[in-house]
């Protein structure tokens, strides 16, 4: 098992594999967990993203004879969420099921957030990941995790306004995804590369990250960020940590959404200082993150980039684990007391 969020490097979990199979037998509830998500990579706006062990959201689905999509508790919100199913990505993501497959039963739902609002860690995107997945446990036939895309899609419109995967398919898949509007592509990394993460205590309201880009962009700067993507996808493929350390710069959104999170510079230049291969904006924003070859440098820059945050006057939390992170999954219990979510046994 692995644990939920300290002030503190967050050990590295194992890699799970995809569950497709249904609950058991004439099972009526099902319980899941999504991790949370680096979006963007800096360098692949919304359509590159990894997944992040040590923290997550989870969600308590049961199947009910009512032909609705009901959310009845949201638990570990500091802020009141919409628990109108429509204007929830979790609920919209299951009335997108239901009326895909013409379901005629339908589903409560009981979410437990540990990630949290306007963090640039995918918090919406979590919740809604891992009510698809418990769902998708108690249906007759369990879809593939990557056939819920679509429905995972409408989900995510409901909190940021566009249809976007670069946070959606690595929940559903695991480790680093090149997500378009039509297909997931998992790109290979190195076992031994590993993520720091480093979320500041202030909110940042994707949508305000999001207007923040408005306006003309250069054709040069979209050449260059094509140029930095796709040195940064061929680096991963080949192993070759120098290539992703050229490409892995961000020259056309990090400077729209720079002023937007407090001491930015100076964080970003602490993950740097430890021999990144790369730093930038994780997700909107606020949480930056930074890429290492190894573990121990991961580590120290978790520790410089909080440092960075406290000169501002915020405390923050870090994360340290590898780039090839899990995928969301069933799992047996929700411990409310100790933030653990505990892998499914085979019986789930």
């Amino acid at each position: 098992m692995s644990a939920l969020p300290q002030n503190n490097a967050a050990q590295p979990n194992s890699q799970p594999q995809e569950v497709m199979k249904s609950a058991p037998q004439r099972a009526r509830r099902a319980l899941a967990f999504a991790p949370a998500c680096v979006g963007n990579v800096g360098v692949g706006f919304d359509i590159l993203g990894h997944s992040m062990a040590g923290a997550g959201d989870r969600a308590d689905v049961r199947r009910i004879e009512e032909p609705v999509v009901r959310i009845s508790a949201i638990h570990g919100s500091v802020v009141d969420l919409p628990t109108d199913a429509q204007g929830n990505t979790a609920g919209a993501a299951l009335i997108s099921l239901r009326k895909a497959l013409g379901l005629r039963h339908g589903f409560e739902i009981v979410l437990h957030k540990g990630i949290a609002l306007g963090s640039g860690m995918a918090g919406s995107a979590a919740s809604c990941v891992a009510a698809l997945i418990a769902a998708n446990a108690l249906l007759e036939k369990p879809l593939p995790h990557e056939s819920l895309y679509g429905f995972a899609l409408d989900g995510e419109t409901v909190a940021s306004g566009s249809r976007h995967g670069d946070n959606l398919g690595p929940m559903l898949l695991g480790g680093l995804v090149l997500a378009t509007h039509d297909r997931l592509l998992r790109i290979p990394v190195p076992a031994a590369w590993h993520c720091a993460l480093v979320h500041p205590h202030y909110v940042l309201e994707t949508r305000k990250a999001r207007a923040a880009l408005a306006g003309e962009y250069p054709l040069s700067a979209f050449v260059a960020q094509s140029a930095n993507l796709a040195l940064v996808l061929a680096g991963c493929y080949r192993s070759d940590a120098a290539l992703v350390r050229e490409g892995l710069k961000d020259v056309l959104v990090e400077p729209r959404r720079a002023s937007l999170v407090p001491n930015f510079a100076r964080v970003k230049q602490a993950a740097l200082d430890h021999r990144a291969m790369g730093a930038s904006i994780s997700g909107a924003g606020p949480s930056v993150f930074g890429w290492y070859e190894q573990r121990a440098d991961a580590e120290a820059a978790a520790a410089s980039m909080r440092a960075a945050f406290a000169d501002a006057g915020l405390d923050s939390d870090t994360y340290v684990a590898p780039v090839d992170g899990p995928a969301a999954r069933l799992i047996d219990a929700i411990d409310e007391n100790t933030w653990i979510e505990t892998p499914a046994g085979e019986g789930a």
